[in-house]
This record gives C-alpha cells, structure tokens and sequence, in this order.
C-alpha cells in the first residue's frame, strides 16, 4: 500500500515535471512556427494574406478637405492686411479604391513592380455642402506668376494679360473645380506652350502614380514592401542630396515584428519626399494591439534643426535665412509653382508664419498625421494622413494686383485628412487567422508550464508529508 501510494505521487511529480517541462520547450518552438507562419504570410507574393490586401486594399480610405474661404480679399490687395480665412469642410471623397496595375514579378531581383491608378469618388453623404459649392480662394495661375517668372519685362507682359481676361489676385472656384483643375482665363491668352488647366491636384483622376518597384520580402524579410526605385530612380532628382533618397515603404504596411524603438520609413508621392514615423503609443483596436507611430516635429524642423530638411529651403527671404520651421518648399518637384507643405492649420511651425493669416486654430489631435500599425505582421491597420496646402506670393511691382503688397504671404488653400480604418469584417478574419492562433498559442503554453509546475509542487508536498508521517 504504502509503496503504490509512493509510486503514485512519483509518478505525479514526475508527469507535472514532464508538463512543465514540455511547456518551456513549447514556448520557443511556438515563437518560432509563429515567425515562421508570418514571414510566409506577409511576403508580397502570389497567395499570401499580404499579397492579397496589397493588391487591392480592403480598407475604404477617404480623402477630406477643408477649404480656406478668404474673408477680406480687396483689403489684402489693397492695404495688404493679414489674410483672414474660414474653413470649411469636410468635402469627402473615396480614393484609393483601384487596384494595383502593370504588377511584375522579378524573381531575380526579388522585386515587384506596379502602378497605383488614382481615382476620386465624391461622397456627398460625409461631405457639409456639394462640389458646387463655391469659395474666395487664391488665384493659382496670377499668384504663380512673378514667382516663375521673375523677369520684370516678362512680367509686365504678364500683367497685361491678367488685366484683359478681368482676372484678380482672388477668384471664386467652386470645390471640383479647386482640386480637380479648371480653364484658367489668364492663362488661355498667354501665347506660349503651357498648360490652360489650373487645380491643386490637376491631373488626378484617370493618371496613375508610379511607377514602384518594391521588394517582395523572399530574400529577407525585413525589405519586404521597401521601395527600390521610384518612376525608374532611387532618388527623386530634384535635390542632390540626401533629401533626394526614397525610402522605407508606401505606409500600408511595413517589415514584420514592429517594435516600439523602430523609426518606420515611408515615401510620399504626395509631399516629394520620405518621411518617417516614431512610436507614439499603444492602442486597442477593434480588439487588435496596435502601436501608433506619429510624425515627429523634427521631420517639419528647420534646417538648423535637422540637417535632413535642408533641401527644403530655398528661398532665405522667406525663411528668415532657413530659421523658420514647419514648412516644406516642394516647388522644384512641382515644375517651379510656388508650393509649400505644411501641417494643418501651420501646426508645429514657426509662430512668424502664422502672423499674417487670421483665423487658424492648430489642434494636436485633429491635424498631428499617424499610422496604427499591427507589429507582428506591420500591416497598417488604421491611419491619418493631414496635410496642408499654402502659395507662397511675392509682391512684384509689375504686376498690379501684387504691387500693392508690402510683405509675402504663405496663403492657405486647403487641408486634407486622408484616412482608412480596417474594417469589422478584416478585424475579425485577421484576429481569427492571425492574433487569434498566437494567443491561443500562448494560452497553451502558459496553461501546461502552468499547469506542469503546480502538479509538481503539490505532489513533492505531498510525498514529502508521507514521509514525514512514515518517519514519526
């Protein structure tokens, strides 16, 4: 009796020592099928679970503009007094909706390349008003025209056609007409080979941005999606420097296994230029962990700040000799027009620059741009991209409706918030094919190491007691 009561707690120890054991053996074995799983996963190659929400995203994305209606024109032209503005908004439209074409498959390279079709829906439904609405904003062509043509003969000429086709250092467009292009009068009577089509995003709808090349990951995971060229070149070849480099990757997604300390890379068409992102926190999200990576300060710093952004000031005048921040000049890589990004609402940028423009409220929250991204796979999961669009004017003294200025100006035209959030249906499919299986994963091993180590320690108990009794 006694000696089967002591095999009995023998063989309990023993099989909670098994278990404990078998759970710790687990743990590393199940990171690596997890590492395992996720690098097959997140290749860009025909197949995988990446591939297919690269190809055509699974996520509504949506572009909404607000508009800087200006509130006192014929003061700004005639006093020159500060720009007073009003925004208005939202006016949404769906984007990035097309799916990639030209895809091709480089299996020496270990490369993939494509164009991204642009297209824009709009949405009346989450717009405030219709693409009829009509807004006192900037004239683009006149405001353009002494900063691309400098020469006061050329100029002069330039006058005498603005006077004749009755245009203004303002006008009123409507909001299809300010984003999507329209016929500009002024510039239908300047007889040389331009452009007559005037708008902020002109040409947009039925044009394509690319062409990329990316690496699809086969090689080495950790260059999956990172761009290796742009429109045939791996610099964008309006600066010569470093500000000229593209890289990182498009934003939706990034090289697996995030962590908190990694800075995340990205190019934007948009700005000209790549960025990058910082750790910002770590959020819930349709019941997915996520960390937020936001855009730093620093990436809109002046040059004296981040030597980085140095390219992107070139003109002294305007920049109090490179000191002011928050502005990026992107006029070389928009064929000379005076085009200067920024945040929304100036935020983050030098207090002088907002001292000539009333009515703006610069809001952490609402204007800061972020990127919520899974960090086991580096899917973007949800983000907000918000930027703002300014013209820079110059006074000219050839020109009459800028002749009276006494001082430039950075106007405000509008600001974006393009944004996408995974939907319920894509959070439920990735929490059951992807975070669903590695907490699982983990409940098993935590639960046999468990388990394991409390069936060990009750028995030793146990047998220790019965042969203390057996001893007394």
């Amino acid at each position: 009796m006694g000696c089967d009561r002591n095999c009995g707690l023998i063989t309990g120890a023993v099989i909670g020592a098994v278990l404990a054991v078998f759970g710790g053996i687990l743990m590393p074995v199940g990171d690596l099928l997890i590492k395992k799983t996720i690098k097959k996963e997140v290749v860009l190659a025909e197949g995988t679970t990446a591939f297919k929400n690269w190809v055509t995203t699974g996520t509504e994305v949506y572009r909404q503009f607000w508009i800087f209606d200006v509130q006192n024109p014929e003061e700004v032209m005639v006093n020159s007094t500060n720009v007073k503005v009003k925004q208005v908004g939202p006016y949404t439209y769906r984007v990035r909706y097309l799916s990639k074409e030209n895809i091709t498959h480089d299996p020496l390279s270990n490369t993939v390349s494509f164009v991204q079709p642009n297209g824009a829906i709009f949405e009346p439904s989450l717009s405030v008003g219709s693409e009829n609405d009509t807004f006192t904003v900037l004239n683009l062509a006149v405001a353009a025209a002494a900063h691309l043509y400098p020469n006061p003969f050329v100029q002069a000429v330039l006058n005498s056609f603005i006077k004749k086709s009755k245009s203004s250092l303002f006008q009123r467009r409507s909001v299809r007409e300010l984003l999507w292009g329209y016929t500009d009068p002024f510039l239908t009577l300047v007889p040389y080979p331009i452009s007559r089509t005037v708008g902020v995003f002109y040409p947009y709808n039925d044009t394509a941005d690319g062409v990329y090349k990316v690496f699809n990951g086969k090689d080495d995971i950790n260059k999956v999606a990172i761009i290796d060229t742009y429109k045939g070149k791996r610099t964008l070849g309006y600066w010569p420097s470093y500000c000229d480099m593209i890289n990182g990757t498009d934003a939706a997604t990034f090289p697996p296994f995030v962590e908190k300390t990694r800075v995340l890379q990205f190019f934007s068409s948009d700005i000209c230029r790549s960025i990058y992102a910082v750790f910002g926190a770590e959020l819930d999200l349709k019941g997915i962990s996520v960390f937020r990576f936001i855009l730093p300060p620093k990436a809109f710093a002046s040059p004296i700040q981040n030597p980085e952004n140095h390219c992107f000031c070139t003109d002294p005048e305007i920049s109090n000799n490179c000191t002011f921040y928050g502005l990026l000049d992107i006029s070389k890589c928009k064929e000379g027009k005076p085009v200067i990004i920024s945040l929304p609402h100036f935020l983050h940028a030098s207090p002088e620059i907002r001292e000539t423009i009333e009515g703006l409220n610069p809001d952490e929250e609402e204007h800061s741009t972020y990127l919520d991204v899974e960090p086991i796979t580096g899917f973007t999961l949800r983000f907000a991209k918000r930027l703002q669009v300014n013209i820079l004017v110059k006074q000219s003294k050839k020109i009459d409706v800028l002749k009276r200025l006494t001082r430039n100006y950075i106007v405000p035209i509008l600001w974006l918030n393009e944004t996408g959030t995974v939907g319920d249906e894509k959070a439920e499919m990735f929490k059951s094919q992807v975070t669903g299986k590695i907490k699982l994963l983990g409940i098993v091993e935590m639960t046999l190491l468990g388990v394991g180590v409390v069936l060990f320690v009750a028995f030793m108990i146990s047998y220790c007691a019965c042969r203390s009794m057996r001893t007394k």
